[in-house]
Parts: structure tokens; C-alpha cells; sequence
């Protein structure tokens, strides 16, 4: 018997100072079995970032044709692509041609950044791509905040990220290790 995704729900309220985007988003969240709480939290912190009417999540962590999450314009067409983790340059490669913006939110410490000195020079001439790294502090941490019913707040301003619940204000540090042609 196969085992069967774990639904998450999240209120979040978005105050983005910086892309003048207020909003509150009711989420469910499916949570792969072979998903962990901290890559189901980047997904959401990932959605925070990239807010907008249209962006939605994709269908998971099996399909490998899809993004994590995605916005499409309104004749059907990828305008945002954003993958969590550590997504191979093919993978990318093939984002690239596919959407007008492609975002990768990656984590996962040293390993990460030893995916990041692999894949750097084979993604050079991906004009529409930023790459940003999460650090290992923030992503315990936002773990930490990972619950079946989860109430946020998410405040961007001057590129510093503050996300809370009703008992932590924690910081996000994100680094941006490649910024798209257009940003």
C-alpha cells in the first residue's frame, strides 16, 4: 500500500514592501512521504517570496516535469518557474527555455554550496536565471515553525526577509549567488 501525502495547511499574510504586494494566502500544502518538513517549509517560503495572483504550487516532488511552483500568464504560458533545492543544470537548461523567469531557492548547507560550484559554469548562459541560498540557520529554524495548521507573517523590505508566527519573529538570510539579466 503506497503511503499517501501529508496535507499541511497555512495561513500567510504577505507584506512585500519592496514589489508593493500585500496579501493573505489560505494554503494546503501536500507533503510527499519522501518530502521532510524543511523542504515542505522552503516550498512556503518560496511562495512568500514570489507571491502573486497566479504563482501556485506544482504537483509535487514526483513529477518531474513540473516546478515546485509556477506562475502562468493568462494564455497558459510559464512566466515563473521556481524550483527548491538542488535541481541538476539539464533541469534548468530546460526551465530556461520554458519560462520567462526561472528561480531556483536552494538549501541545504555545504552540500548545497558544493552543488552550487558544480553547477555554476554549466548554467552561465542562462540569462533568466537567479539562484539564491538559504542559509542552514534559517532553514532549521523555519522547520521549527512547521506545523499541520500554521498561521504566518511574512515581511519584506529592503531585500531582508522576517517571517512569524504567533511566537517567533525569525529573520530569513538569503544570499543571492546569481541574479537573472532582467533583475
Amino acid at each position: 500500500m503506497a503511503l499517501k501525502a501529508t496535507i499541511y495547511k497555512a495561513e500567510v499574510q504577505i507584506t512585500d514592501l519592496d514589489r508593493h504586494y500585500y496579501a493573505s494566502h489560505s494554503l494546503t500544502l501536500a507533503r510527499h512521504p519522501s518530502e521532510t518538513d524543511e523542504r515542505m517549509m522552503v516550498r512556503l517560503l518560496a511562495f512568500m517570496l514570489y507571491a502573486g495572483e497566479r504563482l501556485s504550487f506544482g504537483k509535487g516532488i514526483s513529477t518531474a516535469d513540473e516546478p515546485d511552483l509556477w506562475e502562468h500568464d493568462f494564455g497558459g504560458d510559464i512566466v515563473r518557474w521556481i524550483d527548491v533545492g538542488q535541481p541538476d543544470a539539464r533541469r534548468l537548461v530546460k526551465a530556461a527555455g520554458r519560462a520567462e523567469h526561472v528561480d531556483v531557492l536552494a538549501y541545504g548547507g555545504k552540500p548545497a554550496a558544493i552543488w552550487w560550484q558544480a553547477t555554476e559554469t554549466q548554467i552561465t548562459r542562462l540569462s533568466n536565471l537567479t539562484v539564491r541560498m538559504l542559509d542552514e540557520a534559517s532553514a532549521e529554524a523555519l522547520t521549527a515553525l512547521a506545523s499541520r495548521t500554521m498561521r504566518l507573517q511574512c515581511t519584506i523590505q529592503d531585500g531582508e526577509v522576517w517571517i512569524a508566527d504567533d511566537n517567533h519573529n525569525l529573520p530569513v538570510n538569503l544570499v543571492t549567488l546569481r541574479a537573472a539579466a532582467d533583475d
